[in-house]
């Protein structure tokens, strides 16, 4: 594949630049490019399925961009001339289009989104019963439209408009109704105040159609409305200005939850009445307390960057085992699956971004549920007299943390991030005062004694990017530079980077 189309590949994800007039940034997503790019899916597919592309069904949905219904129609029309039956689902989230690989029998799903990146650009997400598509299929389906291998079948299929989010919001509300199962078994919520920040995504529809019917007071829940501008704030779990709006919308409603999502809701985050977030490794614990709760002694899968004291709550507090694995919300899940294929009881794969997948939802990784599964634990928890925050109470968390991102400067630079991490392994084992990690599967992991940061760094390389990410925590004031000055002792022998 040429660098040409190599562009449009983000891991497991085809992304471009969709809108025009803004400066340096050209439109690649053409509708020249997502013909050929969906010409390939069609082709992909009917290889993967055996089936020629008139048989087959596919559903589209789309977030909130503003380019997005534009795009839906480019990939409805290749998949009409396929022969092909579309379920258009109009405005969606992500995890909803794989649902219909499940509950209507659909043969692929199609995902017009671009998560939490700029207003400008956009992308296609796809999906089978399987889940969404690998990186090698991604290489295999770019393939097929830089070399034209089309399927040849060409017949006049159909659209048909699909009421599928109403299902999907359906199947939520009776597994809040079924778990919380109280006096009023259709308003479980009642009594409950909980703002939603749908951050003017397509999440607007948990807050309207999930929560409010079973009795919730939505009250004070903002940017419901689907806006592809994204005029308040990005819709982003981890964006800063993000979470401190969603934690002042709390406080000054006096709600007992808040709930946050990203634009095409496959990541959530919360905050407590306190107008505490629940995110990162808090929300990596609270999800694994849940998970836990079922699955005793079970093993959770995080990504590479999970804090020291995590591995403590999920392991002396839950008495369940951490599986550190590679960043990469895909990584991460396939680790799972490869766990539980062993016969290892693994009900959760999570990230710290926020991706969530439960064993028990199809490893799906899906930030309504997640949310959901909050709200149902806050709702039991009320029962006892305990809130949300009493479960994860244990929980140690940093004093400080910091990320600094290291840019390659040479051309080849997986080549280049790899030797440095080789490079940095073997001094490390030289330092008598540091301790490298034993569970590290991605970079390399040193720990450090009080005397010496009391914290931790990893420095791994980007699964994409000519960047190599630094993490550091410790748990004393001061002890990140202490803890980076002594890396940047090696880092400075080293070539390639810049400092």
């Amino acid at each position: 594949m040429n660098n040409y189309w190599k562009q449009f590949k983000s891991g497991t994800d085809i992304r471009g630049v969709a809108v025009d007039g803004v400066e340096g940034q050209k439109v690649n997503l053409t509708d020249e490019n997502i013909t050929a790019i969906t010409e390939g899916f069609v082709r992909w597919l009917c290889d993967k399925t055996g089936k020629s592309s008139d048989k087959l069904q596919i559903s589209v949905g789309r977030d909130s961009r503003i380019s997005g219904e534009h795009i839906m129609g480019v990939v409805e029309k290749v998949f009409v001339a396929h022969g092909i039956t579309v379920l258009e689902c109009g405005l969606a989230s992500t995890p909803s289009m794989f649902m219909t690989t499940i509950d209507l029998h659909c043969d692929g799903a199609v995902q017009i989104t671009a998560s939490h990146h700029p207003f400008y650009r956009n992308g296609l997400k796809f999906f089978t019963e399987n889940g969404g598509l690998e990186s090698e299929d991604i290489t295999a389906l770019l393939e097929n439209a830089e070399n034209q291998n089309f399927s040849t079948c060409f017949a006049q299929g159909n659209i048909i408009k699909t009421d599928y989010m109403s299902q999907y919001c359906e199947h939520l509300r009776n597994m809040i109704c079924k778990e919380v199962n109280s006096e009023d078994y259709n308003k479980p919520l009642q009594n409950f105040k909980i703002v939603v920040d749908a951050g003017n995504g397509a999440g607007g529809f948990y807050a309207n159609n999930v929560l409010a019917p079973l009795g919730a007071d939505i009250t004070g829940s903002q940017f419901l409305d689907p806006d592809g501008m994204f005029p308040n704030h990005i819709p982003n779990p981890e964006d800063e200005t993000a979470m401190h709006s969603i934690c002042q919308a709390v406080l000054e409603n006096h709600a007992d939850l808040g709930v946050i999502f990203d634009t095409d809701v496959d990541r959530g985050g919360a905050v407590d009445s306190n107008g505490q977030e629940i995110n990162r490794n808090r929300l990596v614990a609270l999800a694994s307390a849940i998970a836990l709760e079922n699955n005793p002694n079970g093993t959770i899968v995080t990504d590479s960057t999970t804090s020291s004291g995590l591995k403590t709550f999920i392991e002396s507090d839950l008495h369940g085992k951490h599986h550190r694995f590679k960043r990469g919300y895909k990584n991460v899940i396939n680790e799972a699956i490869r766990l539980n294929k062993m016969g290892i009881d693994c009900p959760l794969a999570i990230e710290t971004s926020g991706h969530a997948a439960m064993r028990e939802n199809y490893f799906l990784d899906d930030g309504a549920y997640l949310c959901t599964k909050i709200i149902i634990k806050m709702a039991q928890l009320r029962k006892v007299g305990k809130n949300i925050s009493d479960f994860t109470a244990t929980l140690k968390e940093p004093v400080e943390s910091r990320e600094i991102r290291f840019k390659i400067t040479d051309s080849d630079f997986k080549a280049t991030g790899n030797r440095i991490i080789t490079e940095l392994e073997s001094y490390a084992k030289t330092q008598s005062t540091w301790t490298l990690a034993d569970d590290s599967r991605e970079g390399v992991r040193v720990s450090f004694d009080k005397d010496n940061g009391d914290g931790w760094f990893l420095l791994r390389l980007s699964v994409h990017d000519p960047i190599m990410p630094l993490n550091i925590e410790s748990d004393s004031y001061g002890g990140t530079d202490i803890i980076l000055n002594q890396l940047m002792a090696f880092l400075k022998t080293t070539k390639g980077l810049e400092l």
